[in-house]
């Protein structure tokens, strides 16, 4: 998993393509964002915003 990290951030940096970290970054704090309130009573008022 690391490796995958590293390739990919070596990746961004020879093809300039800086664009992709916030866009990456807001992929994974909504995905935690679901999975932390799944058992919880928040989750019904989570899934409109979507």
């Amino acid at each position: 998993m690391i490796d995958l990290l590293k390739e990919f951030f070596e990746f961004l940096k020879e093809r300039k393509k800086f664009w992709l970290v916030p866009v990456i970054l807001m992929l994974i704090l909504l995905s935690a964002l679901l999975v932390m309130t799944q058992g919880s009573a928040l989750s019904p008022f989570i899934y409109t915003l979507f």
